[in-house]
């Protein structure tokens, strides 16, 4: 599953907004991706964390076509290696895109991340394009 699915961060927004005002909303942006090794099993498989030019860095390298899930605005492929199977799921800017259309929708105070140290230039060149104002 993406690391934070459009559909699913709406629904927290949703519920978030009756019993907080939209100013006081700062929506969490994820800054990295998961590496899943499958088959999943609950409380047994356990992903490794992953940046998101390495998720393309990985894609590139395993050959993996990326694929982008409509529901959950977010980019992920499939990969072998070793004989395991792997998922990986991660952010770009399309996935961003999304997440930032909805700060605007609902009118939230602003934005914070979840791995800041993780870098990802796309994502500060979109985020500047998008909510910078001259003064």
């Amino acid at each position: 599953m993406a690391v934070a699915p459009l559909n699913q961060v709406r629904r927290v927004v949703e519920y978030a907004l009756t019993e907080i005002p939209a100013s006081k909303i700062d929506l969490g942006i994820p800054n990295y991706g998961y590496d899943w090794p499958l088959p999943y099993e609950r409380g047994v498989t356990k992903a490794a964390t992953i940046g998101n030019v390495q998720a393309v860095r990985i894609a590139v390298e395993q050959g993996a076509e990326i694929e982008f899930d409509s529901l959950a605005q977010s980019p992920y492929f499939r990969y072998s290696t070793g004989g395991t199977e792997h998922e990986v799921w991660f952010e770009d800017v399309r996935s961003l895109e999304a997440k930032f259309g909805l700060m605007e929708e609902y009118g939230l105070h602003g934005c914070g991340y979840w791995q800041v140290m993780e870098w990802f230039r796309a994502n500060w060149l979109l985020l500047r394009d998008l909510f910078y104002i001259e003064k």
